[in-house]
């Protein structure tokens, strides 16, 4: 992957250098039907650029192939419910390759789900009674997985079964080692964690065996401007240490460089009625092989992807006084 400065993100004559995106996943309104998505949250890109979903409001994992008009269901999708077959509005998922399975964060039901990857009729729970938001797994195969309940972070190595914290875990607060609500997690080479702490407007790194973090977006509290975010979502980041989030109440997509005190926006912040550089509540985000973005567009019921090494060609400009402030409006129930 490489940073965004190879192409241009850039601020000029108060104009904007925008993306647009390109709908891989959804984008036939809200719906129940294997070309259409209800609301989704979480997504995870494999090598092949395959997408799987956790398509939340249908209750079911959904795998869209490259190039696909519509998807196919691999977990759940027998309604909302609580059996094994069953999922509860889950909100991420992951594909662990040496079991060849995939794990889902079933959120309505607090458990994380074992679910075999191909041809799987129902699934195992291997981690109960956690109201979990997003998860991530690293080189060694450990799963991270957030906890929005407990405000922390949980590292479970392969055979554990309590798992450690190495983000949060102090109560709900706005203290460098707290957390208020955190979404989703990055795990990078060097095992730091990178987590969106929604009710602090902030993205936090926790280096490995650190006791609190450091603050690598947002922090100056919940608004539109360039050194804020408004309930951070989804977020990754690149080689180059560069955190691309997902500010989910700006209906945007922020980058920003590592050190940086500001970010710049990547997409969105401009209406929300569903054009190609539009987002209406973004979630999820993920990197491909090849270094595209793919956002989890919750309130248009679509996956975009952004191509983030085109040339101008593919960049549209907006007005800044075009950009609007709203809180992030969606649920889980």
């Amino acid at each position: 992957m490489h940073g965004l400065d190879e192409i241009s993100v850039v601020v000029m004559d108060r104009l904007l250098m925008q993306q647009i995106g390109i709908t891989v996943a959804g984008g036939n309104q809200q719906g129940n039907r294997i070309n259409q998505l209800s609301n989704p949250y979480g997504l995870y890109v494999d090598n092949d650029q395959t997408i799987y979903v956790a398509d939340t409001k249908n209750h079911r994992i959904i795998e869209w192939k490259w190039n696909a008009t519509s998807g196919q269901v691999v977990a759940g999708g027998n309604g909302k419910g609580s059996g094994d077959h069953q999922l509860n509005n889950p909100t991420d998922v992951i594909i662990d390759k040496e079991r060849d399975c995939l794990i889902i964060c079933d959120y309505g039901n607090e458990r994380v789900v074992r679910w075999p990857r191909r041809n799987g009729t129902s699934g195992e729970t291997i981690i109960s009674n956690i109201f979990c938001l997003g998860l991530t797994m690293d080189e060694n195969g450990s799963l991270y997985v957030v906890d929005d309940g407990k405000h922390e972070v949980r590292r479970y190595r392969r055979g554990e079964s309590q798992g450690t914290v190495v983000a949060g875990g102090n109560g709900d607060g706005n203290r460098l080692d707290q957390l208020s609500l955190p979404q989703y997690v990055f795990v990078d080479r060097d095992h730091s964690v990178y987590v969106s702490d929604e009710n602090n407007h902030r993205v936090m790194k926790w280096m490995k065996g650190a006791k609190q973090g450091i603050v690598v977006a947002g922090g100056q509290g919940q608004g539109n401007g360039l050194t804020q975010l408004s309930c951070p979502q989804g977020v990754v980041v690149d080689e180059l240490g560069t955190v691309y989030v997902a500010d989910c109440g700006n209906d945007r997509i922020m980058r920003w460089s590592k050190g940086a005190t500001q970010g710049s926006v990547i997409v969105g912040g401009n209406g929300s009625e569903g054009q190609s550089n539009q987002l209406n509540v973004p979630i999820g985000l993920s990197f491909d092989r090849h270094g595209n973005l793919y956002v989890v567009d919750y309130g248009n019921h679509r996956i975009q992807k952004l191509n983030i090494h085109e040339n101008s060609q593919q960049i549209m400009r907006v007005h800044l006084d075009q950009m609007n402030f709203s809180p992030c409006e969606r649920s889980i129930e």
